[in-house]
């Protein structure tokens, strides 16, 4: 199999294709174990998501892989949020911290 395009996909988006994939044929054992796991910790609705989305592309710094890691992990401090910017070359200033955190309080 050749891959044409490659695209940073939250859980949400994971969940929705691979319940999809359910319905029409039985999933691989590593389909199963990811769609049980996303059925488990990923609480977060496609309309929260949208709105979080929504206000991070605000933060012109944020890429698309960003984003889509604030949306999957949803940071509550300032350790977690540093955590996923790890190993990122993106240096954030304290207010736009700040207001990733809001943002996912907010709409949580």
């Amino acid at each position: 199999m050749e891959v044409s395009d490659e695209k940073a996909a939250n859980w949400i988006e994971v969940k929705k294709i691979l319940m999809k994939k359910e319905k029409e044929k039985e999933l691989g054992y590593e389909q199963k174990n990811a769609l049980e796991h996303l059925r488990k910790f990923c609480k977060l609705t496609e309309s929260k998501a949208g709105k979080i989305l929504e206000e991070l592309r605000k933060i012109e710094k944020l890429k698309d892989k960003h984003m889509v890691n604030i949306l999957n992990f949803l940071p509550e401090n300032l350790d977690e949020l540093r955590i996923l910017f790890a190993n990122e070359r993106v240096v954030l200033a304290d207010d736009e911290k700040k207001k990733i955190l809001k943002i996912v309080k907010d709409n949580r």
